[in-house]
Order: structure tokens, then C-alpha cells, then sequence
């Protein structure tokens, strides 16, 4: 028993160098397909090592479907992709039972076909074109890893990401997701247009007649590994007090909530964002070479981790306010304690 508790730290810090060895192969990949959105890479992977979802939200154009393409064959896991469309049936997404005949017996069974959920990564491909009732077949999925058809669960692999792009609600023929899957993404990214310089290395890369692709670099063992790692992560008592308050004044029915946040939203962050920010700022310490979480990790990926949390009133539709706006006065408004 001395032996392995001899071990333990050498063996943590031969799994915190290949966590980080895979991080710099995986940007050294997707960065041999996608240009710039450095930002947005970083929150794709860390959603990936803390085990979460992630919508990505831009407009058409913007390579979100490339980048979560890219992403899988870097990870080497079994990528699928479902399409959105207003005729999409849930059944579509989570398969169905169909019967089947023994040509010996002529007997009949039921027999379940899986869907495309059944895999590791998940594009969701414009996830708002399809009615509520098509979106709300991924609930029990993401939070459960499970999927109930005719009254049967079933597992599915791990890991298990949902990476759902979707263009902006003001678009039209588009359907805003429901609250509750909202709630059950880690991180809303948007994708924002290239600079110059990098648009033009885009249309160079894309325009001739090779084509640039990823190599996998990791398994679907070593990211649940990497997924334990981040959770050993040690976070300290007033950084995890400070998650909590940025998460509860977000809500106007808290006593000390600031008085814009009192007049402009009309819900706030749930308790799972707070679990949320807490790994993110876990997987990006851990990225970022150190051992500990910061509150600068923790501003870092606050409004990512919040922006479809909170719903604003009318007051703020008036005021031409987002949910940015109102995320970023918070910040303001309560800086970090001193470390």
C-alpha cells in the first residue's frame, strides 16, 4: 500500500503531461483546418475535458460546422450528425423499435434500430430549425446519458458530447430553444466574422486543390481519464464563494443583486451554472499550466457560461440590452478580491 502512495504523485504528474501534450496536438490539428476563433476552440476543448455541451452560435458562414467536424477527427471517437429541419421527428434522433419476422419461425419481435445519437460527438447541425418538441429528445440525453424509447432506456456510449451549432434567433424560420436544454449546454460560444488577415488565409487554404484535414490525436479512454483529472483539480474556499455569489446576483430575487440587474432580468443563472463555471475554470487552469483555479479563470469563462442562463424583461428589449451587456456590467461591478 506504501508502494502506490509513493506513486501517486509521479503517475499525477505523468496524466497532467499528457493532458497537456494532447491539448497542444489537438490546436496543432484543428489549427491545420481552422483560422483564428482561438477563443472559441478553447472553450470547444474545455467543454470536451470537463465532460459538458456545447451551442455554438453564429451565422451561416462562419465554419461552425467545419470546427466540430474537425474537433471529432482529432479526437477519434464515432461522430454523427443529425441535420435540424421543422419535419424532424424526435424518433429521428433517438431511433425507434420496428418489427422484425424470423424467416425460420415466422415469429415476430421488437427490435430496437438505434439513432445518431448513439455516438460520441453529436453535431447537432441548426439545432433551432426544428420545433421544440424534435429539440427536447437531446434533454434526457445530455444530463442522464441515456435515451427512453417505448419505455426502454438505453445508454449511450461514453464519452458523450453534444456539439450543436445554431444561427441567431432573429433569423427567419428559426425556434428558440426551450429554457431547460438551454440550461444543460456548458458554454453558449459565438462565433464571431475573421479578421482581415485571417479571411484571407481562408479563401488561400480554400480555394486550391488540396485539402487540409486532422489526424486523431487521443481515445475515448484517455478523455475520460482527462475528465478525472480536471475534477482533481484543487479549487479554494473564497474563489468557490466567489462562483456562487457572481452566479446569485444574476437573479433580481437576490438581496444583493445591483439595481440593473434588478430592473433588466427577469431570471437568472441556475444552480448547474455554478457546477458548470466551477469545472470550466478547472479544465482552463489545467490548461493554462496551473494547478489551482484562479478568479481569473473563473471571469474568464463567465459570460460564455452564463449568457443563456439569464432572460431579460422587456425593459431591456426597450434599451436595446443582451444578455453581454448585463454580464459584463456585473463584472464591473464586482471585481475579484485580491489573491
Amino acid at each position: 500500500m506504501s508502494t502506490v502512495t509513493e506513486l501517486e504523485p509521479e503517475i499525477l504528474r505523468s496524466r497532467i503531461e499528457r493532458f497537456r501534450q494532447v491539448k497542444s496536438e489537438i490546436v496543432t490539428q484543428v489549427r491545420r483546418v481552422i483560422v483564428g476563433q482561438e477563443e472559441v476552440l478553447d472553450q470547444v476543448m474545455i467543454a470536451l475535458f470537463v465532460g459538458g455541451h456545447c451551442l455554438i452560435t453564429g451565422l451561416p458562414g462562419t465554419a461552425k460546422t467545419l470546427l466540430v467536424r474537425t474537433m471529432a477527427q482529432t479526437l477519434g471517437l464515432v461522430f454523427k450528425r443529425i441535420q435540424f429541419t421543422p419535419d424532424l421527428m424526435p424518433s429521428d434522433i433517438t431511433g425507434t423499435d420496428i418489427i422484425e419476422e424470423d424467416p425460420t419461425t415466422g415469429r415476430r419481435t421488437w427490435t430496437f434500430v438505434q439513432g445518431p445519437i448513439f455516438g460520441n460527438i453529436l453535431l447537432a447541425d441548426e439545432i433551432n430549425r426544428t420545433p421544440p418538441k424534435t429539440q427536447s429528445a437531446l434533454l434526457e440525453a445530455m444530463q442522464e446519458r441515456s435515451c427512453t424509447v417505448r419505455g426502454n432506456m438505453y445508454m449511450l456510449p461514453s464519452p458523450f458530447f453534444v456539439l450543436a451549432t445554431q444561427n441567431p434567433i432573429e433569423l427567419e424560420g428559426t425556434y428558440p430553444l426551450p429554457e431547460a436544454q438551454l440550461d444543460r449546454f456548458l458554454f453558449n460560444t459565438v462565433l464571431d466574422y475573421l479578421s482581415a488577415d485571417e479571411e484571407q488565409t481562408v479563401v488561400d487554404l480554400t480555394t486550391v486543390t488540396t485539402v487540409c484535414s486532422a489526424d486523431p490525436v487521443t481515445n475515448a479512454k484517455e478523455i475520460l481519464d482527462f475528465q478525472q483529472l480536471v475534477r482533481m483539480v484543487p479549487i479554494g474556499a473564497s474563489v468557490s464563494r466567489y462562483v456562487v455569489e457572481m452566479v446569485r446576483v444574476t437573479r433580481a430575487s437576490d438581496e444583493n443583486a445591483p439595481d440593473f440587474v434588478k430592473k433588466y432580468v427577469n431570471y437568472g443563472g441556475s444552480v448547474r451554472a455554478a457546477q458548470f463555471l466551477v469545472l470550466a475554470a478547472k479544465a482552463r487552469a489545467l490548461m493554462k499550466g496551473r494547478y489551482h483555479v484562479t478568479y481569473e479563470d473563473v471571469r474568464a469563462l463567465y459570460i460564455p457560461v452564463l449568457r443563456h442562463r439569464i432572460l431579460l424583461n422587456f425593459h431591456a428589449e426597450s434599451d436595446r440590452l443582451k444578455q453581454d451587456d448585463i454580464l459584463k456590467k456585473i463584472l464591473e461591478w464586482k471585481p475579484a478580491p485580491k489573491e
